[in-house]
């Protein structure tokens, strides 16, 4: 198999660009390679561009494979150009280079081909990939839609509903759906990748080199011309999921300019569709939270190489729900386990338990027979202490009460390795305290997870004021192995996320004693944005867990009381019907006046939702700007990620903190205001926020003390 350079950008072997391309058995093999995920910057379309030119001038090629170096193929746009010019050429030129060519041009896939990357793949003339690739449209995530043709392509290659689910769910496709959908041509063994799309290029031209463009299919878009109700269908069917979004109802209008319109008047109508977007305020703010994920590794005080201790093996104490979630967390990374609980009933149930949701996730597909057996075999469950002793990182998951956690610390602190990091899984006790219990609280931190842990993103690493900052760094590193998102925080009551909205649950409680009705409350909050409202929520979690421990009566108490749990008991602060939708409830109804008329609550007037959800979610914000000023959280943009990802705060409005920047901190300030003197001092705003609203800055300008090491 004859192998050499091509007249492009690789000559006598050196390479002078990001695009570089060598000749195999007369196939053009062009490599990109623009670290760490080859995105489509403007030297690789350039370099691509002046590649493809070379090859379509070189009558000794019949055929090019774009293949990526590295562990991906191209993951998306160039990060750095959004909200800027696109410098040519941009990605329509390039994209007509390739669907003109006439050459076949084949896109060898590996990693994930997602964004501007899979549109790329969509200009080609045919797509393979191996079976671990994926592929995916996500921009619908940052609040825009696929502004380079996606929209238009998509829907004649796999048909207008199954390209509306994929743009709108962002999600990525694996290799085996995408073939059978019709986003492949071919999943390839993947032992030689280059190799194997050689191949598939020789067989295409030795069967007439015939170069399809994915523009020119009209196949699907006549079958679905026949139904004119199908985009409507499919977004009263989601209605729910797109409530308030501006990106989904978008990439319907692009979808139906795809069915109505010739190609390039529905490109036309998808550049304008996509600038609108990009220009309102909810990508601006899917953007800022895009940004602010990856910034809350970045601690002032902790410098890129600091040392970090190897974790090549976990210790997790209590395997109940939390316990259990943090568990095949770990094991889904590939680390070994060891489970410690202090009965066996107790352990096999753990045990059983994640057992049954790897199983229950193979019979759905999403993962092999092998794959649990694999995840199973990383796991040691184990009914003494002593186990742990090897474990490089441990992590405690037990009931929240500080004489349990700090008995249990100091028994750890005698029998861990000396150089094991020891990690509390608490949501707000004091982890000075519990670090005081050992004879090494450097190596004390908290590892927040939230609930349920398989489906939150968000961690909280919790740094006492004794923790070592390698220590430190190896817990923000180590939540990013397995998937998570650390935001650090220091010692006070409940962190960040839960600290944050607890004003916001005990005003729809104060609320409620006042005669408003938790279905208006928490429909108020739901026309915001949130999935569920308050009361909901709180039904979700169980009432018996939630309001465990209250020194006084309260509504939650008497549900308990009477039976009522929550959702899992088909009751709490609402009725429940079989298909889990919540109903109003008489008997709640009746309770809360009750409790009302005990405390001597009196009834509020008559008040518009706006005053509503100005009383729910100022708090919110000024308890924000109280975090900020204790030095609890690093920056505002790690208090808006806790929110999206802790509590589900519609990511839309870019959290609490970046949504009162929009709506005007001087207008927040003069709001706690009127509240504070209707209400009580619980409203008083703080001093951080009556600073910047006076000087007209905003909290990226404060000045805030540092997180203490």
């Amino acid at each position: 198999m004859r192998y050499a350079p091509s007249r492009g950008n690789r000559g006598q072997g050196v390479v002078t660009g990001p695009a570089t391309s060598v000749t195999v058995d007369r196939v053009a093999v062009i490599t990109l390679d623009n670290p760490p995920v080859n995105a489509l910057s403007h030297a690789l379309r350039a370099g691509l561009l002046a590649e493809l030119e070379a090859v379509l001038a070189d009558p000794a090629i019949d055929a090019a494979v774009i293949h990526c170096a590295g562990r991906t193929f191209v993951a998306g746009a160039d990060i750095n150009e959004f909200g800027r010019p696109i410098a040519q050429p941009g990605f329509p030129e390039l994209f007509s280079a390739i669907e003109d060519s006439a050459k076949p041009v084949i896109a060898a896939i590996h990693g994930t081909s997602l964004g501007g990357g899979f549109e790329l793949s969509l200009a080609c003339h045919y797509r393979v990939a191996v079976p671990s690739a994926r592929v995916g449209l996500p921009e619908v995530k940052l609040g825009i839609l696929p502004g380079a043709g996606g929209t238009q392509r998509l829907p004649r290659l796999v048909g207008a509903c199954a390209a509306l689910e994929i743009m709108t769910s962002g999600r990525q496709v694996k290799a085996e759906e995408a073939l059978a959908i019709g986003l492949l041509d071919a999943v390839l063994p993947g032992q030689d990748l280059v190799m194997e799309a050689v191949a598939f290029a020789r067989n295409v031209v030795a069967e007439g080199a015939r170069t399809p463009r994915v523009r020119d299919r009209e196949d699907m878009l006549e079958v679905d011309r026949k139904d004119p109700e199908l985009v409507d269908r499919f977004f009263i069917k989601n209605a729910h999921r797109f409530r308030g979004l501006d990106a989904p109802t978008a990439i319907g209008a692009a979808v139906r300019a795809a069915l109505s319109l010739p190609f390039e008047e529905g490109l036309a109508h998808e550049q304008q569709l996509c600038l609108a977007l990009a220009e309102g305020h909810q990508s601006e703010a899917l953007r800022y939270l895009f940004f602010a994920e990856r910034q809350t590794t970045r601690v002032p005080d902790l410098p890129p190489n600091t040392m970090q201790r190897p974790v090549a093996s976990i210790g997790v104490i209590g395997a109940g729900t939390m316990g259990g979630g943090i568990t095949m967390t770990f094991l889904d990374a590939g680390l070994p386990v060891t489970l410690v609980e202090t009965s066996k009933a107790a352990l096999e149930r753990g045990c059983s338990n994640i057992r049954r949701h790897y199983e229950a996730s193979a019979q759905k597909g999403r993962m092999s027979a092998d794959e649990v057996e694999t995840r199973m075999s990383l796991l040691s469950p184990r009914l003494d202490l002593t186990a742990l002793r090897d474990a490089d990182f441990v992590i405690e998951a037990v009931f929240e009460d500080l004489a349990l956690k700090r008995d249990l610390f100091a028994q750890l602190d005698a029998l861990a390795a000396p150089d094991a990091i020891l990690a509390s899984n608490t949501s707000f006790l004091d982890l000075d305290a519990i670090a005081d219990a050992t004879s090494q609280p450097e190596r004390v931190l908290g590892l927040h997870f939230f609930s349920p842990v398989n489906v939150m993103r968000l961690v909280e690493v919790v740094r006492t004021t004794r923790t070592k900052p390698e220590n430190v760094a190896t817990a923000m590193s180590l939540a990013r192995h397995i998937g998570k998102v650390p935001v650090l925080s220091a010692v006070c009551d409940g962190f960040i996320a839960n600290r944050l909205m607890a004003p916001r649950g005990a005003e729809a409680e104060i609320m409620m004693l006042e005669g408003i009705p938790i279905e208006r409350i928490d429909k108020v909050l739901t026309d915001y944005g949130f999935g569920i409202g308050h009361f909901q929520m709180m039904d979700m979690v169980g009432l018996d867990v939630v309001g465990r421990g209250a020194s006084e009566r309260t509504v939650m108490g008497d549900l308990v009381a009477a039976g009522r749990l929550g959702l899992k008991s088909g009751s709490g602060y609402y009725d429940y019907d079989g298909k889990h939708r919540p109903l109003p409830s008489k008997l709640t109804e009746t309770t809360i006046a009750a409790v009302a008329r005990e405390k001597g609550v009196i009834g509020s007037d008559q008040v518009s939702d706006e005053e509503l959800l100005t009383r729910l979610l100022c708090p919110v914000v000024n308890e924000g700007a109280h975090i900020l000023e204790e030095g609890i959280a690093l920056r505002a943009s790690d208090i808006d990620v806790a929110a999206v990802l802790g509590y589900n705060w519609p990511a839309h409005t870019g959290g609490p903190m970046a949504w009162a920047e929009h709506y005007g901190l001087a207008r927040i300030v003069e709001s706690l205001r009127k509240l504070e003197a209707m209400h009580g001092a619980r409203f008083k705003p703080a001093r951080l926020l009556v600073g910047l609203a006076k000087d007209d800055k905003d909290f990226a300008e404060a000045q805030v003390r540092p997180l203490t090491t």
